[in-house]
């Protein structure tokens, strides 16, 4: 029955790699967790890494601290529960995982580590847009989320995601269309125009100004 569940995913469980330290004291119970998780068939493979043998593995992933563990193309760090590691490996390589991911790295104050990993995976920039389309998102996030675009200011990758932005500025909440018409400037892409033009007529005050900034910088 349980090999039955199984051929019915579909898709294969994600691959694991962890890094370990010899007197790291949460790693023992991480570990545990994931060989628990691999008898059961919940992750397909696990590759454990001590950290003080393969120095160079660490310094290659830019890992400083352990447990460092990735499910699929989510990195996770410190302490983890076997339910929390179960949601991980369920989410792995999923837009919901990815918005996910963003969210605890922006509310964590992981900056630095967000905007690498954008920067690594331009396709987060998909969460970014969900994220982007969230009215209540929180502040420390959405600030995040303005330094990551800042980061890709004028960038070709920023530039695909005119339209997704365009799309942004017919939202209803006006702080969404107010982000939506900062990050169209951003671009530096004349696509961006038509988008900021139509914002000129918006019922906010602060959109309208935001948009006729946006159109200076594209002249």
């Amino acid at each position: 029955m349980e090999s039955a569940r199984m051929n019915e995913k579909s898709s294969p469980a994600p691959e694991v790699m962890m890094l370990l330290g010899t007197h790291c004291p949460h790693c023992p119970q991480v570990l545990n967790a994931l060989g628990e998780m691999v008898k059961k068939g919940e992750i397909s493979k696990l590759e454990v890494i001590n950290l003080e043998q393969r120095p160079d593995i660490a310094k290659e992933l830019g890992v400083r601290s352990a447990p460092w563990v990735r499910i699929g193309r989510f990195e996770l760090t410190g302490l983890r529960s076997l339910q929390e590691l179960r949601e991980w490996a369920e989410k792995a390589n999923s837009s919901e995982g990815m918005v996910l991911q963003l969210n605890e790295l922006l509310t964590s104050g992981q900056l630095d580590e967000a905007v690498s990993l954008v920067k690594k995976e331009p396709d987060y920039l998909d969460a970014v847009m969900e994220i982007l389309a969230e009215p209540d998102a929180k502040i420390n996030v959405r600030i995040g989320i303005g330094v990551i675009m800042e980061e890709l200011q004028e960038t070709e990758v920023l530039q695909k995601y005119v339209d997704q932005l365009g799309e942004l500025t017919r939202h209803e909440a006006a702080p969404v269309r107010t982000d939506a018409a900062h990050y169209l400037a951003l671009t530096g892409s004349a696509d961006a125009r038509p988008y900021l033009q139509a914002l000129l007529k918006d019922e906010s005050a602060e959109v309208r100004e935001v948009a006729e900034d946006g159109l200076v910088e594209l002249a």
